[in-house]
Order: C-alpha cells, then structure tokens, then sequence
C-alpha cells in the first residue's frame, strides 16, 4: 500500500497556506502568459533598436508560442515524476533567466534564441500550476481556485497590450522594448522567494524513477522538426530569394509522417507517448483538437499584424497601438467567464456562434480600414474588434470542456497536455502563415501598410472560419456520445 502524502491536503485537512500558494501560481501564470500578448507592441520598438528583420519578428512571437508548446506535455510529466515544486522553481528560475537575456540581447540573433528559452521555460512552468491547484484544492474550493486561474488568463490578455505601451512609453522607442522583457525579472525574484516557502513539496517516497521514455524524447524533436520545416519558408519568405524554399515542405511531410508512425509504434508497446492517439478514437476530442488548432491559428495573428499596421503604417505609438487592440482584450475577458456558464447548455453551437462572431469582427475590421482610412482606423475598428473580442470568449474555454468532456479522467492530463500543445503550435504556424503575407504585401506596397493589414486579416479570418465549418459540422451531426474506453491504435 502506498505511503500516505502528508503533503497532499485531503477534505479534513487543507494545507493552510494553499491560498498564498496558489496567489504565487497565478502571479507566475500571469507572467508567462503576459509574453504572448505584450510583445506584440513591441515590435517595431524591436525593429528599430537592433535592426530586426520581419523574419525575425516572426520569430520573436511564434518561436515563443512553438517552444512553449513542444514541452508541455514533457514538462507535465517531469513534475507528475518528481516533483512539482522543484520543476516549477527550476521553470521559474530559467524564465527569469531568458527574460533578461531578452531584454539585454545586443543583436536579433541572441533574442531570438533567449525568446525560444523563454518559451520553453514557460512551458515548463504552466503544467505546474494546474497540478499544483489539483494537488492543493478539493471540491469546491477547486473550482474556486480554477476559475480564479481562468480569470488571470483573461486578465493577463487584456492588459498584455496596454501594459506593453506603457512600458515602451517609459522607456523610449528605441530601448523601451527592454522593459518589456526586464519586467518579469524583480517579479520573478520576488515570486522565486515565495514558491520556496509556500509551494508544497513532494516526499521522497512519492517521487517515480525518471527516465528519457517517460516524456518521447524522439517524439518531441520529430515534431518540432516538422514544424520548424514547415514555419522556415514561410518566415524566412522575404529573406529567401527564389522557390527553392519551398522545397522545406517535403521533409516537413516526412517528419510528421515518421512523427506518427513513432507514436503509434510506442502506443502499440504500452510505451509513453508525446501524443496518445488513442485519444482520437473519441470524435469530440478530436474535432476541439482541431478546431482549437485552426482557431489559434487564425486569431492570434490579430495582435501581430494590428498592431504593427497601426504603428508602422500609420505611426500610432505603442501606448496608442495597446489601447487600439484592448476592446478585443476585453470582450475576451469578460465573455470567456459566461462562455463557461453557458457550454453546458448549449454545447458546441455555442463554440460555432463564437466563431461566427470572431470572423464578423475580423471582417468588420477591414471594412473599418476601408471605411475610415488613417490615423481615425483605431476609432473605427474598436466595436468590430469588441464583437471578435466577445466571440473569442466564447471559443477557447468552452471548447476546451467540450473537447475533453468524453475523455477518461484517467487520461486527462494527458489529453488537456495534447490539446495545449496543438493550440501553441497552431499559433505559431499561424504567425508564420499570416506574418508571411503581411509582410510580402508591404514589400509590395512601400509606404502603405494598410493593404498588408487588410489582406493578413483577411487570412486568419478565413483560418478562423474554417474553424467555424468544423464547429457547425460538428453541432448539427452531433449526437449523445458515451465516455466508452479510448483505445490504442494496434
């Protein structure tokens, strides 16, 4: 019989300091999710201070999103095996780390690289926090605790923007993009201390041998191989001269072909996989996989390729740049907490109705290009931007419950580690994709931005609404589905 956890609370006895320990996992979620969104705005700050080039803006956001999703599933596992707390302190203590390498970077090069460090030690640290609120939380104070976990995620994409802008307002054009990435410093020390003192530990007893075919190793390079060969020509689409670039996407086929015979070799063995794919045999995992993919790659790029419209084609300042895109930021907010309400009831039509509304604004901002050209674009586009905002809420959140609704508990982390995964990398495709055109579009059209704007936008609405076809498909044909065993693939 196992040796009991004296440090897992139980319904009689709650760890007392739970509720400063979760404020430390919700400070540190803040911040690693705080770097998807407040980057975006300083971006032409970034250009301009060490000589970036669009491919390695690409790179900045999307090497982030990319990394951050690769080791997820990895990370999970490594703090399940041994130990939360130290996996968590090691992630945070590397976070810091590539932040300041980030804001001292002398050069695109080096940035690029710390952001890809960074990325990684966010998403070393994510998986934590959620098993940390497991582990810490029962019953209702668990739910309590989740939807205060869910709310800093919302929280944490309205003020990315704005808080951005202030940053690169206090520091000048050309350095102010550092504060960005410097902010997190004092904030990871202080948060460094606390985690030592409040995050529970894991006894030693407790702890699982941990061993390089626990977390696929070959099945983490083997994707983020196919990835990277599928992002490079169409990052690097400006800087590479002729077609051969495209060449990319044949080894990029092979590695994901080799990718899933892997995992289906490693499933036929009983063995840990990156991806279980026996989860897809479950039709509504499936679908949200896809669709969470699709969608993530569609409305991530409105941060990027908005804000660098309205500050390098009409010369907002960042501050301005934060402000235009925060009716998106907080639709999303606001919606994604009535979206969880609401998931219940009206299933997966309430997913397709956000999707319908995200596409709307999407649309409704390039009208509002049209409509009211220049420096007034900000004003126009603030309601359509509102709706796709509102419609953003009631996509992710609830998509997730449904997605992972017929899955065994057994094999929830494992999934929820899957669907993440497939969420980050659609957004880093998605940048590369619509970064891609963007930015061909303004080679094209020198000293005006707003043709680049209004095609990019037009490409991750219609990204979006492949999504949205996907979401209907699935809410006219859906019908009653049992939680009946997922089985692996022979």
């Amino acid at each position: 019989m196992p040796t009991p956890d004296p440090t897992s609370p139980d319904d009689t006895q709650p760890d007392p300091r739970r509720w400063k320990a979760l404020a430390v996992c919700l400070v540190i979620g803040f911040m690693t999710l705080l770097d998807v969104s407040i980057v975006n705005v300083a971006l032409p700050s970034i250009e301009k201070g060490i000589g970036a080039s669009s491919a390695d803006l690409s790179w900045v956001v999307s090497g982030y999103a990319l990394a951050f999703g690769l080791v997820l599933v990895a990370a999970g596992r490594i703090g399940d095996a041994r130990g939360r707390k130290t996996t968590f302190i090691v992630g945070l203590i590397a976070f810091v780390v590539a932040s300041a390498a980030c804001g001292l970077a002398t050069g695109p090069l080096v940035l690029v690289i710390a952001r890809l460090v960074q990325g990684v030690a966010g998403g070393i640290v994510s998986p934590q926090v959620s098993g940390i609120i497991q582990q810490l939380f029962r019953g209702r104070e668990r739910a309590k605790a989740f939807g205060l976990f869910a709310a800093t995620i919302g929280i944490s994409t309205a003020v990315g923007p704005l808080l951005g802008g202030v940053l690169i307002e206090l520091g000048g054009t050309e350095h102010g993009w550092r504060y960005v990435f410097m902010v997190n410093i004092p904030i990871g020390v202080v948060a460094l201390v606390a985690a030592i003192a409040l995050l529970p530990g894991t006894p030693a007893q407790s702890r699982q041998p941990l061993r390089a075919s626990s977390f696929d190793p070959v099945g983490v390079v083997l994707l983020g191989l196919a990835v990277v060969s599928l992002m490079l020509p169409l990052v690097q689409e400006q800087q590479w001269q002729g077609n051969a670039k495209w060449l990319l996407l044949i080894p990029a086929a092979i590695f994901f072909g080799t990718f899933l015979l892997w995992e289906r070799r490693l499933g036929s063995r009983g063995e840990q996989q990156l991806v279980d794919l026996g989860l897809f045999s479950l039709r509504s995992y499936t679908l949200g996989c896809v669709i969470g993919m699709v969608y993530f790659a569609g409305f991530t790029t409105i941060f990027f390729v908005y804000t660098l419209y309205v500050q390098q084609g009409l010369g907002y300042s960042a501050l301005q740049a934060g402000l235009a895109v925060t009716p998106f930021a907080i639709g999303s907010a606001v919606s994604a907490r009535v979206g969880g309400n609401l998931v219940g009831r009206f299933g997966r039509g309430l997913v397709a109705t956000g999707l319908a509304m995200v596409v709307v604004g999407m649309v409704g901002a390039v009208v509002a290009s049209m409509a009211v050209p220049g420096h007034g674009v900000g004003w126009a586009a603030a309601l359509p931007l509102l709706v796709a905002g509102i419609g953003s809420g009631l996509v992710i959140s609830p998509n997730i419950t449904l997605t992972l609704d017929d899955v065994p508990v057994s094999r929830a982390g494992i999934a929820g580690g899957v669907l993440q995964t497939g969420q980050r990398i659609g957004s880093a495709a998605g940048i590369a994709l619509v970064g891609a055109v963007f930015f061909a579009q303004v080679a094209d059209s020198p000293g005006d931005s707003a043709p680049a704007f209004q095609i990019g936008m037009s490409v991750a609405a219609g990204l979006t609404a492949v999504a949205l076809v996907i979401a209907v498909v699935d809410a006219v044909r859906a019908r009653p589905t049992s939680t009946a065993k997922v089985t692996t693939p022979a």
